[in-house]
């Protein structure tokens, strides 16, 4: 699609299509483009590794605090490392934190006359009660009713990452996925259901081993209409 539209814009001369790019300095409008995204995108990367670098010190010192706290020895050889290891293993488990829904759709929304239900069921999810600091995780099922409007479906499970990759609830990641696809799509509706194992509940407190946390968001003709709803909910169901 952006080769054809990159045709369509430098390759009109006297009514005739040409197949080549037209150029400008050596490089077509459509690479300048793509550098531009590119460098873009590597300068956000390039800002979040400085800011975890200047961050990491203090999560260090943090997780040492804890392991002293608990009356461990952080010289012995097993826990050396430990601070540093733990203080990157939260950064990444975060990093939805310096990521946006704008940055990963990029150019992956395309005009399309489709009216029809579009699901992606079973994404993985990982994430962290806010509450206690342990994992929840689950399947994520998602839903929408296209409005001229579709999304590449990879970037629905990327969705996900970036909100999972955070401190949360469940019922709030829910919501903000949600949210997060009808207002970049304005579908005619979302639907959004999620089933995870909260570890909160399974290794602490009622210690429930085999208990399951289902939560779910309906927005536009999902909401409305109960026959649209249901027949999500049969087919995200079905094997």
């Amino acid at each position: 699609m952006e080769y054809q539209k990159a045709v369509e814009m430098n390759g009109l001369c006297n009514d005739k299509i040409v197949n080549e790019f037209r150029c400008h300095n050596g490089f077509s409008e459509l690479s300048i483009e793509a550098k531009k995204a590119a460098l873009q995108c590597n300068e956000e990367k390039s800002r979040k590794e400085s800011e975890d670098e200047s961050n990491l010190p203090a999560l260090e010192a943090a997780y040492t605090s804890i392991l002293r706290g608990l009356g461990e020895d952080t010289e012995r050889q097993g826990l050396l490392r430990t601070p540093v290891r733990a203080a990157k293993a939260m950064q990444f488990l975060t990093k939805g934190y310096h990521e946006n829904v704008y940055d990963i759709l990029n150019d992956a929304i395309f005009d399309e006359d489709h009216d029809e239900m579009v699901i992606v069921k079973d994404i993985d999810m990982f994430s962290l009660c806010e509450h206690h600091l342990v994992p929840f995780f689950g399947k994520v099922h998602i839903g929408y009713l296209p409005s001229k409007k579709v999304v590449g479906l990879s970037k629905l499970a990327r969705i996900v990452e970036i909100y999972s990759r955070r401190l949360q609830v469940q019922e709030r990641l829910t919501k903000q996925i949600a949210h997060a696809i009808c207002e970049a799509l304005q579908p005619a509706g979302v639907a959004v259901v999620i089933e995870a194992a909260h570890m909160c509940m399974v290794m602490r407190g009622v210690q429930k081993i085999n208990s399951r946390t289902i939560t779910s968001t309906m927005l536009g003709v999902f909401r409305e209409d109960p026959k649209t709803r249901e027949e999500f909910l049969t087919l995200v169901k079905g094997s």
